[in-house]
């Protein structure tokens, strides 16, 4: 392989640092914005500072925010007696998308004694304090399908239950559009511990 300058190198090595980023995508990323006019090169690289220097942590949910609280704890029209737990800020995105007009609370991680981390490197202590001082009526928990997810869901449940609020998890199963053959035996077990009436 031809050498590469040491600039064009360096961004390509970054780049392949990013989730998902081998190394023919992280080249023509670099080969992208190294033909884009600098003022796109400078707005990307501003980007990229501005999430370090004006991002935080929203005080009431943990989700990421560019003010004390995020977006979704300020507007009032959302519903406050319904919390959503999930693990990380991105797993917010698909539950929006369903139409859940609650509030969220943002764990950054599951409960992985293997790795560990315990209940007290996660952010939970905020959501029993939110459940202690508010009317909330339900606590949805929607930690990943995984080992460490459903003990951290187990968790939550026994922990929040003697405080009054509903806990429920999210159900699981086949995806709708999907084919029955290709299902997993854990999958249509979950299929059929979820099931409802039609």
């Amino acid at each position: 392989m031809a050498e590469l300058a040491e600039p064009l190198a360096r961004l390509i090595a970054e780049c392949k640092r990013l989730p998902g980023i081998g190394q023919k995508s992280a080249q023509r990323i670099a080969f992208h914005l190294l033909r884009a006019p600098r003022e796109e090169v400078e707005q990307l690289a501003q980007a990229l500072i501005d999430i370090k220097d004006k991002l935080v942590l929203c005080s009431s949910c943990n989700n990421i925010s560019d003010g004390e609280e995020c977006s979704l704890c300020r507007d009032p029209h959302r519903d406050h007696a319904q919390i959503c737990v999930v693990e990380e800020p991105h797993n917010i995105l698909p539950i929006e998308a369903t139409g859940f007009r609650g509030l969220y609370h943002v764990l950054h991680g599951t409960i992985s004694p293997l790795r560990g981390i315990g209940p007290e490197q996660l952010r939970i202590k905020g959501l029993v304090d939110r459940v202690a001082a508010s009317p909330v009526e339900e606590i949805i928990v929607a930690t990943n399908p995984t080992a460490e997810g459903e003990a951290t869901a187990v968790y939550l449940s026994r922990l929040l239950k003697p405080l009054g609020p509903r806990v429920t998890r999210i159900a699981m199963g086949i995806p709708v559009g999907s084919d029955l053959e290709f299902a997993d035996e854990v999958t249509m077990s979950r299929s059929f511990d979820n099931r409802r009436d039609m």
